[in-house]
């Protein structure tokens, strides 16, 4: 069970979780409810993280942001994905055991057959001979097409896992991915920079990370509404999935309109210049009005790169990009900064 607090505990945290609904502008839903329960109770360290980071940036909490965080911290994989490969590889190890149930008896029926053959031919009754013999022939049969069976029914069983693991696989995979953008969300971007923090670099290489942010992204949805403003956040994750193409490399929706790269075995000049094709690249998006394709407004963007350093761990890492990100703010958007 998700939650054990007692009555009382729960009672507090209702009053914690409404108190902070209050004060942002997300819809009053179970969605946000289940968010701040949680985020109060401290029983969800990522989803904490994650929520003290947008404070300290004083991120307003929309629908959108408390969406994603939902969808991020608190949801996990497709449940119906899950319970359906479950139940066909239920499926399968019982057609397998029934094989191997049925060859067993099969066995032993054929091992007291060949019981009796030994038994007869010690014995000097030639005539009672035949019929042994006839039995064990028909059991020699019988145990070739029982075995056929069972390894029939195991490759084909081994195909079958095979296949759901594939499926579960992809079914993990999917829980990692920002529905919008199709690039990894915030708990697929985790895993990737735990994973890169666990590698050490090649000689002359380094593990970089870039922090990119839309330009006055807040005004974009103001004049334009937030469906204009997630086709900003499409367009960019499209620039992302186009832009940086080396499979090690991985691309992320941080949060709302903030993204990531993460770069091992790279160098800070390399990952600056990757930074910058991005930026270049969403400098020429062009927003338009789908029906009469006048051009609405153009984006910029942001970015600040950090290379990794001798015992950093992943906030500093990421606290370092970030700091690179508003080095680059500050100093009139639209451009990439090292930290």
């Amino acid at each position: 069970m998700r939650y054990t607090e007692p009555k009382e505990r729960s009672a507090e945290l209702l009053r914690v979780a409404l108190g902070y609904m209050g004060r942002h502008e997300a819809a009053f839903n179970p969605v946000t409810f289940t968010l701040w329960y949680e985020y109060a109770a401290g029983i969800n360290p990522t989803l904490h993280a994650a929520v003290e980071q947008r404070l300290q940036d004083s991120v307003p909490f929309s629908d959108t942001v408390i969406g994603q965080l939902y969808q991020e911290h608190i949801v996990p994989p497709d449940a119906a994905a899950m319970q359906r490969i479950g139940g066909e590889l239920q499926r399968v190890m019982s057609g397998i055991a029934s094989s191997a149930s049925q060859t067993g008896t099969d066995a032993h029926r054929f091992g007291a057959q060949l019981d009796d053959l030994s038994a007869a031919l010690r014995s000097s009754d030639t005539a009672a001979l035949s019929p042994h013999l006839d039995q064990a022939r028909a059991g020699t049969a019988e145990m070739k097409s029982s075995a056929a069976a069972l390894q029939q029914q195991v490759r084909a069983g081994q195909s079958e896992i095979a296949r759901l693991r594939d499926d579960l696989d992809r079914a993990r995979g999917e829980a990692l991915l920002d529905p919008l953008t199709s690039i990894l969300n915030r708990k697929g971007f985790d895993q990737r920079l735990a994973a890169l923090l666990q590698q050490p670099p090649g000689t002359g290489q380094q593990h970089c990370l870039v922090m990119l942010d839309i330009d006055h992204f807040k005004k974009v949805n103001d004049a334009h509404g937030h469906v204009m403003g997630d086709r900003v956040i499409q367009g960019l994750g499209e620039i992302l999935r186009l832009t940086v193409t080396d499979p090690e490399h991985a691309t992320a929706r941080y949060g709302g309109e903030e993204f990531a790269i993460v770069l091992p075995q790279s160098t800070l000049t390399e990952a600056a210049r990757l930074a910058d094709q991005v930026r270049l690249r969403a400098k020429a998006m062009r927003i338009r009005n789908r029906s009469t394709q006048e051009v609405l407004f153009t984006v910029t963007i942001s970015g600040g790169v950090a290379a990794l350093r001798p015992g950093d761990d992943a906030h500093a890492l990421i606290a370092r990009a970030d700091a690179a990100l508003y080095q680059s703010k500050n100093s009139g958007r639209d451009r990439v900064s090292c930290g």
